[in-house]
């Protein structure tokens, strides 16, 4: 794509958008803010435009965004060399101080080493120069496991952005060169420098220690960076309004960080603690000034019920004239008051989470809900009148059984029962949909030890609850593939080691298994192998502040089937205190 082409295109798409900020680059900071992915998938993320937001807030710097060219354009732009620019002023990214990435997903890491490229950036951080920008690498995945994006961030930034872009700046005003730059993030929490440490292999492959440079003043763990309390700041919600998004022009507001139920297999559970609600008089007073702009308001939580307000939020919205849409909703905590009100603000489908059809195996992964729950839950949503639900399961979980998979078959169908008994009466059939996915063990759970399951009884897994799902009207199950994960897992459990790979896989348009086979990365190495005894794990370089001793009390629990009930549920499930010890 030619550079008039670029600036064409950035034109029409401020064109279409309410919110965006235009400033003065001179004096201040300069981030090029980008998201490893198209503007389309881009502007619907809230935690981009979080961090946008409070880059501006800041008088000293001046942000603007930059995306992956669509798929229709990318290819033209690579052979031509045109650099990349940003959409805000059309500056190629190459000019600016920090070349930030706010990335979410395992899957766009092929997409950080393209736009790289295309800004005429060196992929690895040790081929840079203190011509290039400094290249900052945050975002949920960095929470998790920050070591297959090592080599090519100069500094991964581990935390919540309203603690880090403060940090950041102070750092840049004080600084004398790109080395005392260096130095005095690594000082600061949340900041991972990776080229201060040194990586010590053990004759078996596995991690024996990170070492700190010396000189570097490197700490030996970086403490992720969090808000204690979010009393003092604003809810993350949609400050850029575009027709040019999955979303549309919807209101996504952040209503809840963390989640009490800690799920042994949800790193987001664990790695958000603590459970913090943003203000529910702020929350309002935000959907109130974007009113004029969305009509629809989307909840972005992990446990929506967890804030205590939430029945006035809702209602506060619907006055307001918005439709409501929430992320999925925990079963334990749905009232017939919040079912009946997302019903009047337009809703009619409900997303839950079961994530496998028997009690016991929720027992083993600590899913605090049993069956008869759910379908309570079930009827309290159809009766209200809901006309859908979509489900989330996973396969290949520590002790699933085949009886487990025919649970998830036969839950579903009894749900499908309550769903045609309501429609019945209405006239209107609506749809069960579920999504199945292949666990991939997480860094930060429970479960981060485990080796993922052999990909051929996962392959036998899908195919068994493929057949179970077959021919049952009105119930949709997408059930992913064993490949797909297989990869994700690599992502998800690797170290800086599998950076090869992922340079492979950009070069040659994501062929996983090519570029596993090019790079000479022995990927079963970090998918399939039991990591118990490991002396050290990638991502123990970031503390997270949970505690090892706490997972492994937490697995042994899971394999003994017993929940650790969070304070709502021990206050409503006393009786079963005794067996819980």
């Amino acid at each position: 794509m030619k550079a008039w082409q670029q600036r064409e295109r950035a034109v029409e798409l401020l064109s279409k958008e309410v919110g965006y900020i235009r400033k003065p680059h001179g004096g201040r900071l300069r981030v090029a803010l980008a998201f490893p992915n198209t503007y389309f998938v881009g502007m619907s993320n809230l935690g981009f435009q979080n961090v946008y937001t409070l880059f501006n807030a800041e008088e000293n710097i001046v942000c603007e965004r930059v995306f992956l060219p669509p798929k229709t354009e990318l290819a033209a732009q690579l052979a031509t060399r045109e650099r990349l620019v940003t959409i805000e002023s059309q500056t190629p990214v190459g000019e600016f101080d920090v070349f930030a990435f706010s990335v979410s997903f395992e899957w766009d890491y092929t997409n950080v080493l393209t736009m790289l490229r295309l800004a005429g950036v060196p992929a690895r951080a040790d081929a840079r120069t203190h011509h290039d920008p400094l290249v900052v690498i945050g975002g949920a995945v960095t929470f998790v496991n920050p070591e297959p994006l090592a080599l090519f961030a100069d500094v991964i930034a581990a935390g919540e952005g309203e603690v880090l872009i403060p940090s950041l700046l102070k750092a840049f005003d004080a600084h004398t060169d790109r080395d005392d730059l260096l130095r005095r993030l690594a000082a600061e929490r949340g900041f991972y420098v990776p080229s201060f440490y040194d990586v010590v292999y053990s004759p078996e492959g596995t991690i024996a220690a990170f070492q700190p440079r010396e000189g570097t003043g490197a700490p030996a763990v970086v403490k992720k960076a969090a808000l204690k309390t979010t009393d003092a700041v604003d809810p993350p919600c949609t400050t850029i309004f575009t027709p040019e998004t999955e979303f549309g022009s919807r209101f996504l507001v952040e209503v809840v960080r963390g989640c009490a139920n800690l799920c042994r297999f949800c790193w987001a559970g664990y790695n958000y603690l603590p459970v913090r609600s943003f203000p529910k008089a702020r929350i309002l007073e935000l959907a109130e000034k974007a009113r004029a702009h969305s009509n629809k308001a989307g909840l972005v939580s992990i446990a929506l019920c967890d804030h205590p307000d939430i029945e006035e939020i809702l209602t506060g919205l619907m006055k307001m004239g918005y439709s409501i849409s929430p992320a999925s909703l925990r079963l334990d905590d749905l009232t017939p008051t919040i079912v009946k009100l997302l019903r009047q603000s337009g809703e009619r489908t409900v997303t839950i989470a079961p994530e496998t059809g028997s009690d016991r195996l929720r027992r083993v992964i600590n899913k605090t809900v049993t069956n008869d729950e759910i379908l309570k839950a079930a009827e309290l949503i159809f009766s209200s009148g809901m006309e859908s639900l979509k489900l989330y399961f996973m396969i290949g979980l520590p002790t699933e059984t085949d009886e487990d998979l025919v649970a998830i078959r036969d839950l579903a169908l009894q749900l499908r029962e309550i769903m045609m008994t309501h429609a019945r009466g209405r006239g209107r059939v609506g749809r069960i949909v579920g999504s199945v996915n292949p666990l991939v063990p997480k860094p930060g759970t429970a479960y981060q030890w485990l080796p993922m399951e052999d990909d051929r009884s996962v392959e036998q897994k899908i195919n068994r609850m493929r057949g179970l799902m077959a021919g049952i009207e009105n119930v949709y199950f997408n059930i992913k593939s064993e490949r797909h994960s297989f990869y994700q897992a690599l992502l998800s459990l690797g170290d800086r080691r599998v950076a090869p790979a992922i340079e492979a896989a950009e070069r040659n348009g994501g062929n996983w298994r090519a570029a596993v086979a090019e790079a000479g990365v022995d990927a079963d190495f970090f998918v399939f192998r039991d990591r118990t005894h490991d002396p050290v794990l990638p991502w123990d370089i970031i503390d997270g502040g949970m505690k090892a001793a706490f997972f492994h009390a937490e697995y042994e629990k899971s394999l003994k089937e017993e929940w650790t009930l969070p304070p709502k549920r021990l206050k409503e499930n006393a009786r079963l205190l005794p067996v819980l010890g």
